[in-house]
């Protein structure tokens, strides 16, 4: 569906995004956190391409997702590693895809364990329709509207690459 050059475009264009964001907000020194997995392979990217000082953080929601009941726990658990104290610190929260709203709910939940950030500004590579959360982006690398049926997913992390799936 989009290849690793077609991705690096996005990515640019977010970078771009992100700046006047930041400046607009007057943020200076932002800690950029990714979820993951996708998440952290966007975050490292637009960590490097912007070439921010600070450490890039990840995060691992599965213990805060309200899902894991029916689905199961995510076999790959990692640990979440935040640079710093966050407590009054802006962040940069980085996803693959926006969907439901649930992973960015559990992030923040998660984020909240840890200290109480001065703001969160949320950016993602895609965000789809069906949000079941009034949970939106800042930042959108690209928006699509996809069928129930479909899924998209982030392969990674060399080379980046957008999949569209049916799912049965």
């Amino acid at each position: 569906m989009m290849n690793n050059q077609d991705i690096e475009q996005l990515l640019d264009n977010m970078v771009n995004e992100l700046q006047q964001q930041l400046q607009q907000r007057q943020i200076k020194d932002p800690i950029m956190i990714g979820i993951h997995r996708g998440g952290v392979w966007i975050a490292q990217r637009l960590h490097e391409k912007m070439g921010l000082d600070s450490a890039l953080g990840s995060l691992d929601i599965s213990f805060y997702r309200d899902d894991f009941t029916r689905i199961g726990m995510n076999p790959q658990v990692q640990p979440s590693e935040l640079p710093m104290s966050i407590d009054d610190q802006h962040i940069i929260l980085i996803d693959d895809v926006l969907h439901t709203g649930r992973t960015i709910r559990a992030a923040m939940n998660e984020l909240f364990d840890y200290g109480r950030p001065a703001s969160i500004l949320l950016a993602v590579l895609v965000e789809r329709n069906a949000h079941e959360l009034p949970i939106q982006a800042d930042v959108i690398g690209k928006r699509l509207q996809l069928n129930n049926d479909e899924h998209i997913k982030l392969t990674g992390p060399a080379p980046l690459e957008l999949v569209l799936q049916k799912i049965s």
